[in-house]
């Protein structure tokens, strides 16, 4: 890879992959690594800047997380970010203290200086940022200055511009800081210098080129297909790299919406040209998965039931050494914290649900994407936008919206509440309105009259979030007409439903799918 890099270093912080984000947003590449990478790894990855994230930790407490000081001395652009700017001060000769006044939430930033982060800014101009801390600088670090304040943290943003380093209090990657990109792009370009050269062209260029370097010519390659923005992103990119050693698998488990595998079939058959083996899997997986209800096992159960029978078809096609999966960065984070100090969420079936003994090696192309880059990389690869702009599918799929038992029954409660559901966002024009919108079905009954009559019917959830890759998401403000309409069709025409309930939480707290 030819890009300039830009070194995000993880302390823990759940906003850490927004810094990648913003960054990548503005057309320049970047990593993150976990903040005990050596000097050595730093040097070899030759970044043109580096970008401290912020963290939960404290900068005195035991154990907290730190870095080689001599980081600050190697002529490389710095930018601190919360937790990190409180290091940065901390490492250099500085004070961090606990806030007098810990700040959670919109604040007001006074610029004292348009330098550094500040330079697209004008001088005495109130910014409104979004903070999230208890510590703060009390005392700057020789050779530093402070270029933005306000009451409760005089150094809310601090420079020192012969090292170029740089540090703010508050967050400028979330959306709540209303300029934060510009803050982001003035430190990317105007410090560090940085090359806008990140695209979708270049993504798909040199991923084509490294599935080609990975798989040896005489190794054939499987693709796990779900039909789903991601897999089908990926089959295509690696038909680009691999031509007839590529081999589409797709399996019907039981667990896919209402006539998704006849639609997905057809699709790339039809549309993208693409032959595919089809396996209907179904009492396999539900076999597997009956009587379970624990959220965590069932995504482990459903990875190593996909692994059999992926390996089971492979030793039919022959020669196969190869396993494609279309896991996003999204996924990585929440499943295993390879990056750094970050909670692990939940796994994820194709990430920490796949088994030890698995005979066959992996292949990522889209590991380190985000949900719209891998749109982007689609259109790049001419996949028409009908695919591209489907609402994301988990991998384990409704087995994570069908709450307790996996019945064929309450699947089949589930596929058509949820078919109600996407017909009419569709037809009243809110489907692309939304990033992401489904039914759950909850494992409680509940109490309802219908026709005089006494009922003890199941509950359904509906649920819809709007999002830009799925790192947080906030509940979707469908019209109150709207979702009458759906509640009276579901449990008008759904046996077994007699009550409706729209889930209005946000991510963070709640994560996007129940399970």
């Amino acid at each position: 890879m030819t890009h300039q890099l830009v070194l995000i270093l993880d302390f823990g912080s759940q906003t850490t992959q927004l810094i990648a984000r913003r960054v990548r947003e503005a057309g320049v590449y970047c990593e993150i690594h976990p903040f005990s990478i050596s000097p050595a790894q730093i040097d070899a990855l030759g970044p043109r800047a580096i970008i401290l994230s912020g963290g939960p930790a404290s900068v005195y407490g035991v154990g907290a997380p730190t870095i080689d000081p001599s980081l600050f001395s190697r002529g490389l652009p710095i930018l601190g970010i919360c937790y990190g700017v409180q290091l940065m001060a901390h490492l250099l000769g500085g004070r961090v203290e606990v806030a007098k006044q810990r700040e959670f939430g919109a604040a007001p930033v006074r610029v004292e200086e348009s330098v550094g982060p500040f330079a697209r800014f004008t001088k005495a101009e109130t910014l409104d940022v979004w903070m999230s801390h208890g510590d703060r600088v009390a005392e700057l670090p020789p050779g530093f200055r402070a270029i933005g304040s306000n009451p409760s943290t005089p150094a809310c943003a601090i420079a020192d511009d012969v090292r170029r380093l740089y540090g703010v209090q508050f967050h400028p990657e979330v959306t709540h800081t209303k300029r934060g990109r510009e803050l982001i792009e003035a430190f990317l370009f105007d410090v560090a210098g940085a090359t806008s050269d990140w695209t979708p062209d270049s993504f798909v260029e040199e991923a084509v080129a490294r599935v080609r370097h990975s798989v040896g010519v005489n190794e054939r390659v499987v693709l796990g297909l779900s039909g789903g923005v991601d897999s089908t992103v990926a089959a295509v990119l690696c038909r680009r790299a691999l031509g007839e050693r590529l081999t589409c698998i797709f399996v019907d488990n039981g667990l896919l919406r209402l006539n998704e595998a006849v639609e997905v079939v057809a699709m790339f058959r039809e549309r993208l040209g693409i032959e595919l083996i089809a396996i209907d899997a179904t009492d396999e997986f539900l076999n597997a998965l009956s009587g379970e209800t624990d959220p965590e096992k069932k995504r482990k159960i459903i990875g190593a039931t996909f692994i059999e029978v992926f390996e089971r078809e492979a030793k039919r096609i022959g020669n196969v050494v190869w396993l494609v999966q279309g896991t996003l960065y999204p996924d990585v984070i929440e499943s295993v914290p390879i990056h750094g100090s970050s909670a692990v969420i939940k796994s994820h079936h194709n990430v920490g649900g796949l088994p030890e003994r698995m005979q066959l090696k992996l292949i990522e192309p889209l590991r380190e994407l985000f949900k719209d880059e891998v749109r982007a990389a689609g259109r790049t690869l001419g996949i028409p936008t009908e695919a591209l702009q489907r609402h994301p599918f988990p991998g384990p799929g409704l087995a994570v919206r069908c709450l307790g038992d996996l019945t064929r029954e309450r699947l089949d409660v589930l596929r058509r509440a949820d078919a109600i559901f996407m017909d009419e966002l569709r037809t009243h024009g809110l489907y692309e309105t939304v990033w992401q919108a489904f039914t759950v079905l909850l494992p409680v009954r509940s109490v309802g009259v219908m026709g005089d009559a006494r009922t003890y019917d199941e509950v359904v959830s509906l649920r819809a979030v709007t999002s830009v890759d799925g790192m947080t998401a906030d509940w979707a403000r469908l019209p109150y007409e709207f979702l009458a309409h759906v509640s009276n069709r579901i449990i008008n025409e759904v046996r077994g439903v007699n009550r409706v309930v729209y889930d209005i939480s946000s991510k963070p707290p709640a994560t996007i799918e129940w399970e």
